[in-house]
């Protein structure tokens, strides 16, 4: 597509333009992260803005507000016809969440963990509206029942802390409707919420805009990597690459009839199934039988006027996982999968049922051979930057288990190793003196699955290993897990809660909910005829995006 067309693609035909970009360029330094970007919104229009980490998204949305306040912005943005970057800062305080509010990432970050909830919304509309606080308060419940909130009344009191992650992201949708913006930015108001209550969301916001756009042509920008989204929410997309606008247009033709090679290669990154047949007499390596996990009910957070002594977040799992298979484990947040994995691994205590390995009961394994045990058994991790010493280099990360359970190797000996399994997964050996910060998201993923098989395990636990990348890394990540499995005969426990990626990587699969695994079995059975109404409710949800 020419940069001609792409630039006129980029305006909008729902209204009169209420944001214009012109040209507009963001640098940090020799940074050059937003690049000569031209697009607008219309009046009543939803477009989103698409594109993986390090594209400038987010970056181009606090342009729009004026909070970058170390960089460099130049060009034109333009709201309602009025010149945003020769506001004053008095003049733009007075814009920002009247005019144009913003919906975060991850509300835990962006709400205030001192006040409630209530006091932060009425703040909002008492400073730009000039109202009472008790006038706010009734403000702030009627905006907490607009978007959903249950017990309205009793949420205005609660803390940040005491919402469910769905719960939050309701309060900040109300905190930006306060003073009925005309804009909305909603930067990744989904990505970290179950796909059920990602479909609630998303729900939620369409019914706002398309009832504020009939009000007074509020316009929303959904900046977001999550496809099936844009497909659902948005009428138009506008998709970045390294800080340049690539494409731009219709969503119906952008996902018919991709024209620039980036958006081609984030359209053909979703899931695609790619699991290898187990034999049918290959070994059970895991054989778990009425596993059991409880709680005290104050450790697990449980309120009310009844709280139980103990809390159960694990009743009675029944799974097993044969070499060169890979079980899904799907669910919401709180439905017991995480639990379940350290309980399988031996890390976390049960109150009942048995775990076996390799036909031996794990509570038999004893001083060395309890260490052999942890070798055959390695994890993977959601963020691989949590969960890798910031301190170590990458050769003493991937090599500390070397250390620990092959004491026979020496130095040298133990360094070809490292460098032989970081090649495995396609990292070179220049990163052997490097530290994770210097890698991207989907490197250091990389790193910590090499960590995990440079001692050669028959077992691996994945707990949501590429919920926190972009998606076409996502798929690379996928990819090289499938052909280690195949190249290795590897036992896989996958945990997700998207389905998409269950649907690709797993052969059967376990439904978790409030602890119970209530369905389990082949995954394309039950992706397709699916016998329990929660199953059900995951995969509706999920193909609704």
């Amino acid at each position: 597509m020419s940069t001609q067309a792409t630039t006129q693609e980029a305006h909008g035909t729902a209204g009169a333009a209420l944001l214009e970009l012109e040209h507009l360029r963001v640098t940090f330094g020799e940074t050059v992260a937003v690049d000569d970007l031209t697009f607008s919104i219309g009046q009543g229009e939803r477009v989103a803005l698409v594109g993986e980490s390090g594209s400038g998204k987010t970056v181009t949305a606090l342009a729009i507000l004026r909070l970058l306040s170390e960089a460099r912005v130049t060009g034109a943005i333009r709201f309602a016809g009025e010149d945003v970057l020769g506001k004053s800062e008095r003049a733009m305080q007075g814009l920002r969440g009247s005019d144009i509010a913003m919906i975060f990432q991850e509300p835990m970050t962006a709400l205030n963990p001192l006040f409630t909830i209530g006091e932060q919304i009425a703040e909002t509309i008492v400073a730009h509206e000039g109202v009472s606080p008790q006038e706010g308060r009734l403000r702030a419940v009627a905006l907490l029942a607009r978007t959903g909130v249950t017990e309205p009344e009793k949420r205005v009191l609660s803390y940040p802390h005491q919402l469910s992650g769905g719960q939050r992201q309701r309060a900040m949708i109300a905190m930006a409707l306060a003073c009925r913006p005309r804009l909305l930015l909603a930067d990744e108001p989904t990505t970290a919420l179950d796909v059920t209550i990602r479909a609630q969301i998303v729900d939620l916001l369409l019914e706002i805009q398309r009832d504020e756009a009939k009000k007074r042509g509020m316009a929303v920008l959904l900046i977001t990597h999550d496809l099936n989204l844009v497909r659902r929410f948005a009428q138009r997309v506008a998709v970045m690459e390294h800080g340049v606008l690539v494409e731009s247009g219709p969503v119906e033709r952008i996902f018919e009839a991709p024209q620039h090679p980036y958006t081609q290669r984030l359209i053909a990154s979703r899931p695609r199934r790619q699991v290898t047949p187990v034999l049918p007499i290959a070994p059970v390596l895991l054989d778990a039988r009425e596993v059991s996990v409880s709680f005290p009910a104050k450790a697990a957070g449980i309120r009310g006027w009844f709280r139980p002594e103990r809390f159960e977040a694990v009743s009675k799992a029944s799974l097993d996982v044969r070499q060169g298979e890979t079980l899904g484990v799907v669910g919401e947040s709180g439905s017991g999968k995480s639990t379940l994995a350290m309980a399988l691994l031996g890390l976390q205590r049960t109150v009942g049922g048995s775990i076996e390995f390799q036909g031996r009961p794990l509570s038999s394994y004893r001083g060395r051979e309890q260490t052999a045990l942890r070798s055959n058994m390695q994890v993977v991790f959601q963020d691989p930057f949590s969960s890798l010493s910031p301190r170590q280099t990458i050769e003493r990360i991937v090599g500390e288990g070397l250390a620990l359970h092959r004491p026979e190797l020496d130095a040298a000996a133990r360094r070809e190793k490292v460098i032989a399994v970081l090649r495995e997964v396609g990292i070179d050996r220049t990163a052997l003196a490097r530290y994770p910060h210097e890698f991207s998201g989907g490197q250091r993923q990389r790193i910590a699955i090499a960590r995990a098989l440079v001692l050669e395990p028959r077992l691996l636990v994945l707990d949501e290993p590429t919920s926190a990348l972009d998606v076409s890394i996502q798929q690379q990540v996928l990819t090289l897990l499938s052909s280690l499995q195949h190249k290795y005969n590897l036992g896989f426990v996958f945990i997700s809660h998207d389905l998409a990626v269950i649907g690709a990587m797993a052969h059967r699969v376990a439904v978790m909910q409030n602890g119970v695994i209530v369905e389990t079995g082949d995954v394309e059975k039950i992706f397709s005829n699916a016998a329990h109404p929660y199953t059900r409710k995951l995969l509706d949800a999920s193909l609704q995006g």
